[in-house]
């Protein structure tokens, strides 16, 4: 069936990555099957989350887990968790934390927006924010200072090239320095999916990662961590979590996925990414004004992304002219363009089959090789 035809929709060459606003991954035929199959079956949804728990304990080192609508839900519904504890009176009391501790620890470079803020994710559980530092800037006894001044509830740690990444605390750091005063730590890992055994090992209470980037799942958001905290998030599905409950093929997918992980070869994954990369870089050699370079991927994942830098006056677009000019196309294509206004874009090529990646760099090459 061909859906964009049927809806009169635009076809997407995603040269941007696992994002949010193209509709997460290409769902894995190993994932879609099984996630298939639950949407022609019954479940009670305790047993199936308690199954979920089980398999994401095994494959993060975690005591437990559970599986929500997605990272952004699990970062409202966590902070919800360490408010509420199991208590379902407080859970029904919610977002009035009247006599609950409701302070929430952020250091203030990890303050960003994915498509919406994560301080506001925090204060849809009612919590109140407290930015700690400036934003290159966050001291130890900063944050210990706000620990002593009492009523903090969690602190939010974000794990993310999107973060400043320098002058800020440490994961480790912060979980000894939150666990010196009894304090969670809530890790928002939402591409963090490779590390997440570290994150765990590193003294995150709770951890939140997607299951639709690069565990290539249906749209859901796994939540790994203590059992207490996680139970306490799984209650929250009574209260302000029902809106954000995830359904049988969100969970079946996660568990899937990373059923799926465990087993993949993650060496030949990479070199089949590398390949990938050679043929950009084939693709757009020897384009006036342009200058091609190979990013690893800053969040630590083990394959690189094709740098694309304009120069200004010799390139026959600027970055951001150059990624506006694709993306308005049919075919869309979409670059990673988290850095136009500094003069260059990034070519994802991992959910680009070899006919889409050709498509794109004779569509840049297209437009490069124009006269100024």
């Amino acid at each position: 069936m061909d859906l964009h035809e049927r809806y009169g929709l635009r076809r997407v060459i995603n040269a941007c990555g696992k994002m949010t606003h193209l509709a997460g991954a290409i769902v894995l035929p190993e994932i879609a099957a099984p996630a298939a199959e639950s949407m022609r079956q019954f479940f009670v949804l305790d047993e199936l989350q308690a199954a979920a728990g089980r398999v994401i304990a095994e494959a993060t080192g975690a005591e437990s887990g559970c599986v929500t609508a997605c990272t952004a839900a699990g970062i409202t519904l966590s902070v919800a968790a360490t408010m509420t504890g199991t208590s379902l009176p407080r859970v029904l009391q919610l977002p009035d934390t009247d006599g609950m501790p409701n302070r929430v620890l952020i250091q203030k470079g990890h303050c960003v927006n994915y498509g919406n803020p994560i301080e506001q994710g925090i204060r849809l559980a009612g919590a109140e924010v407290v930015e700690v530092g400036t934003v290159n800037r966050c001291l130890p006894a900063q944050l210990r200072y706000e620990l002593e001044r009492g009523g903090v509830t969690a602190i939010v740690h974000v794990e993310s090239h999107h973060t400043v990444r320098y002058g800020w605390v440490k994961l480790p750091d912060v979980c000894e320095l939150a666990h010196e005063f009894g304090v969670p730590v809530i890790v928002d890992g939402a591409a963090q999916d490779q590390r997440l055994r570290q994150l765990i090992a590193d003294g995150a209470d709770i951890v939140l990662t997607s299951a639709h980037k690069y565990l290539c799942s249906t749209t859901g958001g796994i939540v790994a961590g203590r059992k207490d905290l996680v139970d306490a998030v799984y209650l929250q599905n009574r209260g302000i979590g029902r809106p954000m409950k995830a359904g049988k093929e969100a969970i079946i997918g996660a568990m899937a996925a990373l059923e799926f992980r465990a087993s993949q070869d993650m060496a030949t994954w990479t070199a089949e990414q590398d390949r990938k990369v050679r043929m950009v870089l084939d693709g757009l050699r020897d384009l006036p004004g342009l200058k091609l370079s190979i990013d690893p991927d800053p969040n630590g994942c083990p394959f690189s992304r094709v740098r694309l830098t304009l120069e200004e006056g010799v390139a026959a677009h600027s970055a951001i002219t150059l990624n506006a000019i694709l993306a308005e196309g049919d075919p869309a294509i979409m670059m990673r363009a988290h850095h136009a206004e500094e003069g260059y874009l990034n070519l994802d090529a991992i959910e680009l089959t070899d006919e889409e990646l050709a498509i794109a760099c004779g569509e840049i090459r297209r437009l490069l090789a124009a006269r100024r």
